[in-house]
């Protein structure tokens, strides 16, 4: 049975600053630990010290048994692997070593059979005889055990054996079906301890349903990332929380469920707050008690033992510490202002996405928040970048509010925004190649055609309340992903958007930036459309568009995750 020991690990940044401190938590077989916290407090480097990518300034990692690892790319892979490298990359050190030996060995064998010529008999016969040592090697070690194990993930996944997907480009797969195949092979694998860096991105309602239920079942040690509530309710059975503080990032462990998380973290920190006040008051009465000894031994010698004495009870006082203080508040506070427009503010007549959906319907009102619904593929997001672009026939009052054009959506029909309706998209991709290499500073200062640039305080001000002060210097490529996420509703505010159109909006902020984000929807002046898979995120919202496996659009007074439950009903 596998598990995980971290013991009393700290990191120092390149920069000299601490970021972790005394970090100490373990998963034991069969646990799910879920790590939380706020964005750019140090999660991604813990996990990176867990799987030995980075070496802690002190501190220890102990792992008992092969350790699986699912890294936060997987889900947007754009190079040129294949599923099958995908699938090797998943397994152990082992297995990839023997395979890189089988493929060095069988291209070698082919090069001196087709130089046959020039080669002798001998060097042929050397290359195939490396080449059956290493396919016997790779046999011995389980290799076709494992080759029969990912037949099953690629069938599960992608509906077709591993011997048809296996030259497969990555990037052909959709983020879902990549992170379905990578978390069934790591789930049905060998690996006893598993790190799983939000593996519910990009993932469909029902793709989370059947995650939470593989991690339930599993007696692996699993330590996960996610911000996704509705995954932490259900599957974590400890909560690791990396709190901010102010000399080093620590870490406090929830040992129950996410549903009694946020009470016993405000008790905590309530009693952390009441033992530093009392501590503070002890101290205060014993310096006072210096103080006055000192004066009176100053009158009287006699008096100068009990004036020593008081020093040495202050020492030791202060030896014994401080108490720990309760953890910085995170301070990110979103503002969508929005304004006044036409009460129609989006009509669709007859619209069909071509090859996604039937013909539908609709009208959205000024004030509205409507969460489009539906599984991967079904046209969510190409409904959202057509109203992204102005609609069907866009006036210039209907430009979007930032320069990044959608691409054209193919479809009949129409969709109409209504007067003084100004759209303003967040992407789910986070593409920005217009912001590569510049800070954000740098394009807060700039402006655009749509929003005022900022002088130095004004744009420092607003990065503050939007928790980015610290990065403020950081290109924004090098922003991690909820941190970019952050950055670009904040241009969406100073823009003036007066329609939100908004896809997957949650999936890369931290908790504490989601229910911001969530409060400012609510005080939005205006229509707000937003793709989303996030259920908890889903219930502020008050109408829903089902987009369903059939091609058809429906309207619900409440949330419908299986799509295919609206085609049956109709």
């Amino acid at each position: 049975m596998g598990h995980l020991q971290v013991s009393d690990v700290g990191f120092v940044l390149g920069d000299g600053r601490r970021l972790l401190r005394d970090v100490s938590f373990k998963v034991g077989a069969g646990e799910r630990v879920a790590l939380v916290g706020p964005n750019g407090t140090g999660k991604t480097t813990l996990t990176r010290i867990v799987t030995a990518d980075i070496a802690p300034s002190e501190g220890t990692v102990a792992v008992t048994g092969s350790l699986g690892i699912m890294r936060q790319f997987i889900g947007s892979i754009r190079d040129d692997s294949t599923v099958g490298d995908l699938l090797l990359s998943l397994a152990s050190a082992r297995h990839r070593e023997l395979a890189e030996r089988v493929a060095r060995t069988e291209a070698a064998m082919h090069d001196a059979t087709s130089s046959a010529g020039t080669a002798s008999s001998a060097d042929a016969e050397r290359e195939q005889m490396a080449y059956a040592d290493a396919v016997i090697a790779w046999g011995d070690a389980g290799g076709y055990d494992l080759e029969n194990l990912w037949d099953v993930c690629t069938v599960a996944a992608l509906g077709v054996p591993f011997g048809r997907a296996d030259a497969r480009k990555v990037s052909t797969l959709s983020g879902g079906e990549q992170k379905r195949l990578a978390l069934d092979a790591l789930l049905r694998g060998e690996h006893e301890v598993l790190i799983l860096d939000e593996p519910d991105n990009y993932l469909d309602v029902p793709s989370k349903r059947w995650l939470e239920d593989q991690l339930i079942a599993s007696r692996k040690a699993i330590l996960l990332v996610s911000h996704d509530r509705e995954v932490l309710n259900r599957v974590a059975t400890k909560v690791a929380t990396i709190e901010r503080n102010a000399n080093g990032n620590t870490l406090w462990i929830h040992a129950g469920p996410w549903a009694t998380y946020r009470d016993a973290r405000e008790a905590r920190n309530a009693r952390m707050a009441e033992e530093l006040r009392r501590w503070e008051e002890v101290h205060a009465d014993i310096v006072e008690e210096v103080r006055t000894m000192r004066q009176r031994a100053a009158i009287s010698a006699d008096l100068a033992s009990r004036y020593q004495a008081a020093q040495t009870k202050l020492r030791k006082f202060e030896e014994a510490g401080k108490p720990e203080p309760v953890p910085l508040a995170e301070k990110v506070k979103i503002r969508l202002r929005g304004g006044r427009t036409a009460k129609r503010a989006v009509t669709v007549k007859a619209l069909e996405l071509t090859g996604l959906m039937r013909p539908f319907d609709s009208e959205i009102w000024f004030g509205d928040r409507v969460a489009l619904l539906g599984s991967n593929g079904s046209g969510k997001s190409h409904f959202l970048r057509l109203l992204a672009a102005g609609g069907s026939d866009p006036d210039d009052e209907h430009r979007p509010v930032t320069d990044k054009v959608p691409e054209l959506v193919a479809h009949t029909g129409k969709v109409a925004l209504g007067s003084r309706v100004r759209p303003g998209w967040f992407a789910q991709t986070h593409s920005h190649p217009e912001w590569r290499g510049k800070t954000l500073l740098d394009v807060l200062h700039r402006g655009d055609d749509h929003r005022a640039g900022l002088a130095r305080s004004g744009a420092t001000s607003v990065l503050d309340r939007y928790g980015l002060g610290a990065s403020a210097e950081q290109a924004f490529e090098t922003l991690s992903g909820g941190q970019q996420a952050r950055f670009q509703v904040l241009l969406l505010e100073l823009a003036g958007a007066t329609l939100l159109l908004l896809d997957e909006p949650t999936d890369n902020l931290d908790l504490e930036s989601a229910e911001s984000l969530e409060a400012a929807i609510a005080a939005f002046e205006g229509a707000v459309i937003a793709v989303t898979h996030d259920r908890w995120f889903a219930r502020s919202f008050e109408r829903y568009l089902i987009f369903g496996e059939d091609g058809r659009v429906v309207e619900s007074a409440e949330p419908i995750w299986d799509s295919g439950r609206v085609d049956r009903e109709r």
